[in-house]
């Protein structure tokens, strides 16, 4: 009889312990803002440049570098952060470019020359926001969820960002940004 009823109060106890316990909190609660890269007839496009993105804020247990030399990528997923009505991101291209040209030593002979010039641009671009604290639980760590206001940047090898989606929160499948690239000058 006292088995039973020392195994009744264990099942009782472990039945309360997990019925407390039932809030699965987000284990990270930083939020990203999602960048897709599209042609100019909207559809998806390719990064053929090499692409870092720095920033002069520290994101909590994060280095100013981002993204670090993203190559072949359609999207972008960048941070965005809790505590400033703006961010400033860098967007660094680079990539090597390759020259083939035709040299005539005399009228019959010729030989190919390969020239390799490194090809380097810096884009700016400036998120302006809203941040609002999200509560899943008052278990769980607050998040920050935002409102986008406006995007500014620079057009060196950006031509435009659309905003496409002002809401930034949990939802990756969500696009914020639209970025289209212009031609390399």
């Amino acid at each position: 009889m006292k088995n039973h009823t020392l195994i009744a109060a264990l099942a009782l106890l472990l039945g309360l312990v997990t019925a407390c316990t039932s809030i699965d909190c987000p284990m990270n609660n930083m939020v990203y803002t999602s960048y897709a890269l599209l042609n100019a007839n909207g559809e998806p496009d390719t990064l053929k440049d090499t692409l870092s993105i720095v920033t002069n804020r520290r994101f909590p247990d994060q280095m100013p570098v981002l993204i670090n030399k993203e190559f072949g990528a359609t999207k972008l997923n960048v941070p965005i952060s809790y505590d400033s009505p703006e961010d400033v991101f860098f967007f660094l291209f680079s990539n090597i470019i390759t020259h083939n040209d035709t040299v005539y030593t005399s009228d019959t002979e010729y030989e190919i020359v390969t020239t390799r010039t490194p090809y380097v641009a810096i884009d700016t671009v400036t998120v302006s926001k809203t941040d609002f604290m999200h509560f899943e639980s008052l278990d769980c760590n607050p998040s920050y969820f935002h409102t986008i206001s406006g995007v500014k940047y620079t057009r060196n090898r950006i031509d435009s960002i659309v905003v496409n989606n002002k809401d930034v929160n949990y939802d990756f499948s969500k696009e914020q940004f639209h970025i289209y690239f212009g031609p390399r000058r």
